[in-house]
């Protein structure tokens, strides 16, 4: 999700949900010892290679279990982004231990999920607000009831933008006043981008093996590039989202997080399906897989049609496009069509819509006022009272920004009509018009283009800067995306997007796969503390 300095409808717009966070107590000092943190024994495996060790019994689920929750210990306070740890992971990991087989493809991984993903234990789920600390659902989340399916440990909660970005119209990515301040791993000093921040932060230290994030409108991809992670947002409607905090429901994915794209693809296998929960799924039905890896081929780029489409998406960052650039030649060398330029149409257009507005104001006010009168507790229970809430709260709850972006949102008031008019605007400038189009004029499989910039300094006064991005076409469409580490300028992450039509995320999959192999970029963190420069 994303927001903007002004109430207009650029991809940056309160409205779009998606990456300013609130207020709280303090930033936190930076521990001295940031630079010892070292690599551990489990940290870059992934899911293939921690199963090989189970199966041949050299590893089990409570060993594993209890090395990331002491890595959390050890390591989270430099980063702040597990919000809270599940205080039944130890068990949950013994009873798969004891089960005698594996239950699924995550049996005994240990996973993290963002903060507006309920689950029915003893955590809360809060979107990162005071307003729902005490907030235990009954019932998990359909993803993670399918996690646990699949044999996977739910160990926490990832810290986020308070309520996904939605409080403020200043950009404070991964600020909760629940969970503080979440760090950059790769530079302290540096944001860790969008309101999936904790889940991108803990998948890149190896405080899980993968996560869950959401996207409205880049907060899952962006804090994949800023965290040098693999982030994958699904086409709305291919993975459920029942039992998870809304935002914007035309434009909500829910989709994995990991170091590698074998692991997304097995995380993503895991969570598709029709949710009785979440109507939208209905039209999944034939489009969904249980088993994605099959389509990851190291030599998938050979013969690919791939375009780069430069109005909007490159030019706001020469670091960025420079690293683009280098990815391209790869693409190219590894046996891919190049088609450059390759723009969207509407590129644009999409940038500025007035009925962007519109579309994300109705909706997310609808959406959180019956997710708050439904949810169990004391609490808020609509917009009105969370915003009353935050204001008899002031001292922790605004102590940095104001709550802008809520009173916007209620002030607003569009008819259905205005309503269903912007959403078929929006729908028909990004798809028909849009992505769809330049895909078929020019045959292609897929649009590539640079995530986003190098992560900004964190500025909890002002709040942090931004400078442009890839996620605006596939949000508004309700496409997919898949998000892979591309480089580093001084140190600091970039990833590469692919982006194509709805349910192509086989064939985003495959081509991410084949770069990834051939480029080989990512590196571990290195938790810098703040210096001068760049």
């Amino acid at each position: 999700m994303k927001h903007t300095e002004g109430m207009h409808t650029s991809r940056r717009s309160v409205l779009a949900l998606g990456s300013a966070a609130a207020a709280a107590p303090l930033l936190g000092a930076v521990p001295a010892r940031a630079a010892d943190v070292g690599a551990g024994e489990f940290d870059e495996l992934g899911v293939t290679e921690l199963r090989a060790l189970m199966d041949a019994g050299r590893l089990d689920a409570e060993r594993l279990t209890r090395y990331h929750l002491e890595r959390i210990e050890r390591i989270d306070p430099l980063l702040h982004a597990v919000i809270e740890v599940n205080p039944d992971a130890v068990r949950e990991a013994r009873r798969l231990d004891a089960s005698g087989r594996p239950r699924g493809p995550l049996h005994g991984m240990p996973v993290l999920l963002k903060d507006l993903v309920e689950t029915a234990d003893r955590m809360h789920t809060t979107a990162g607000s005071l307003a729902l600390e005490g907030l235990r659902p009954a019932r998990d989340a359909t993803v993670a009831a399918r996690l646990r399916a699949a044999g996977a440990v739910v160990l926490g909660k990832t810290n986020l933008s308070e309520w996904a970005g939605g409080l403020s119209l200043t950009h404070h990515a991964g600020w909760s006043a629940r969970g503080g301040q979440t760090r950059n791993p790769y530079k302290l000093d540096r944001s860790p981008n969008e309101s999936s921040s904790g889940t991108g932060a803990a998948v890149a230290a190896g405080l899980c093996v993968a996560g869950i994030g959401t996207e409205t409108n880049g907060s899952i991809i962006d804090p994949s590039s800023a965290n040098c992670v693999v982030g994958v947002k699904p086409t709305v409607g291919l993975v459920g989202r029942g039992g998870v905090i809304p935002g914007v429901p035309s434009q909500d994915s829910v989709g994995p997080m990991a170091r590698t794209v074998r692991d997304a693809a097995i995380m993503l296998g895991t969570l598709v399906g029709v949710d009785g929960r979440d109507p939208a799924t209905a039209a999944s039905r034939g489009h969904f897989h249980r088993d994605y890896t099959r389509f990851l081929d190291a030599d998938g780029l050979r013969g690919a049609r791939i375009g780069v489409p430069r109005t909007v998406y490159f030019g706001y960052s020469d670091h960025a496009d420079e690293i683009a650039e280098r990815a391209i030649a790869v693409l190219r060398s590894a046996g891919a069509v190049i088609v450059d330029p390759a723009d969207i149409p509407t590129a644009e257009q999409l940038e500025d819509l007035p009925g962007s507005m519109v579309v994300q104001a109705y909706e997310f006010k609808r959406a959180l006022n019956s997710y708050l009168g439904a949810a169990p507790g004391e609490h808020p229970r609509d917009l009105a009272e969370l915003i009353a809430f935050n204001r008899a709260h002031a001292d922790r709850e605004l102590r940095y920004v104001r709550q802008d972006g809520l009173e916007a949102v209620q002030r607003l008031d569009f008819s259905e009509r205005e309503y269903r008019e912007a959403l078929a605007v929006n729908h028909r400038l990004s798809r028909a018009e849009g992505i769809d189009a330049v895909l078929r004029r020019h045959r292609l499989d897929a649009l590539v283009m640079p995530t986003s910039g190098p992560p900004a300094k964190i500025d909890l006064i002002r709040g942090d800067t931004y400078g442009g991005g890839a996620s605006t076409p596939a949000a508004l469409a309700g496409y997919p995306a898949v998000s892979v580490p591309a480089g580093f300028a001084f140190g600091l992450p970039v990833g590469l997007t692919f982006m194509g039509t709805a349910w192509s995320e086989p064939v985003l999959l495959r081509l991410a796969y084949a770069y990834e192999r051939a480029s080989r970029v990512r590196k571990a963190p290195t938790y810098r503390a703040a210096d001068v420069g760049f």
